[in-house]
């Protein structure tokens, strides 16, 4: 594993040499696009839409566009000549408790390896991060802009996790909450059956799309073809939904699962005896035509045939 950044943590007047490593990486499969008549490889080219001509990557600078289409160049004398005390130091500004961050805010991770004499300062900001059980709220730059970031110790490596700044948040205020009634029992039944899918270990978990792919992949290349697997219709009705019906069958298919396998040790529980009531939905007036039409509409439905 290469480090794609190299630097140092700014801890007071203590500095830490580091090197920077992704500490993630991606499985997707990448496709190509090519000609179907003759299988050449379609590229994309730089082209300028003034003259039409094919341009080379010497001839290309940036620029910010302007809400009236005027283009200011901005080259890297520009962008080298800002202050950014942060260049080559990751600078903690700040020991916070860790449920205070917002996971909205956590974007791509890496692992920090110290590097030369660092192993003594490295340790003991490890350590420090550790006892206090807080973490670390840091700047750094990378990519020529300065970024917000968080510290924090896993497996014993202090990792370096880039954050989005206060205000790149949106309120969640622009969401429109539905306004529903649900009931004492619903919610119940709605926490039993997340106990029932409880306990599994969420590092067994793969990505069973790019798993068929692949073998979609290989099939192909030796000249053959896997048959196709079908998934499951969403179900879909314009009927009233019976929560607690489809919560108790929830919790029906979760317990069959979990009969299935016997590596699993959570508790499956019951949902909780609904309270009955003596309360009757009284009858649509026959005067309300509207009303009563509707009703019929919603409730009145014939199932499907299977």
């Amino acid at each position: 594993m290469r480090p794609i950044w190299s630097g140092a943590i700014s801890f007071g007047l203590v500095t830490i040499p580091i090197k920077v490593y992704p500490a993630t990486e991606s499985h997707s499969i990448s496709f190509r696009q090519f000609h179907t008549a003759d299988g050449g490889r379609v590229r994309y080219r730089k082209v300028c839409e003034v003259d039409g001509r094919e341009l080379d990557q010497s001839e290309i600078t940036r620029g910010y566009e302007t809400a009236t289409g005027t283009l200011i160049p901005i080259s890297d004398e520009d962008l080298d000549s800002l202050p950014l005390p942060t260049a080559k130091a990751i600078e903690i500004v700040a020991f916070v408790a860790t449920e205070s961050i917002d996971p909205l805010q956590i974007g791509a991770s890496y692992y920090l390896a110290a590097e030369g004499v660092a192993a003594k300062p490295y340790e003991l900001l490890r350590r420090a991060l550790q006892r206090s059980s807080k973490v670390a709220v840091a700047k750094f730059a990378m990519r020529d802009r300065e970024r917000l970031g968080l510290l924090r110790v896993r497996d014993d490596v202090i990792m370096l996790h880039a954050m989005r700044w206060p205000d790149e948040i949106r309120s969640a205020s622009q969401v429109d909450v539905p306004d529903a009634a649900v009931t004492d029992e619903e919610i119940d039944a709605a926490v039993a059956l997340a106990d029932s899918l409880s306990g599994m270990d969420v590092s067994e978990l793969h990505d069973e799309y790019r798993e068929a792919l692949e073998t979609l992949i290989q099939a192909k290349a030796a000249g053959t073809r896997p048959e196709p697997v079908t998934a499951p219709e969403p179900t879909r009705s314009a009927e009233v939904v019976d929560l607690m019906a489809m919560l108790e069958q929830s919790v029906s298919d979760a317990k069959a699962a979990r009969g299935g396998n016997k590596d699993q040790d959570a508790t499956v529980h019951d949902l909780p005896a609904a309270k009955k009531t003596s309360k009757k939905t009284p009858p649509a007036k026959a005067t309300d035509k509207k009303t009563a039409s509707a009703k019929k509409a919603t409730t009145g439905r014939k199932p499907r045939s299977a």
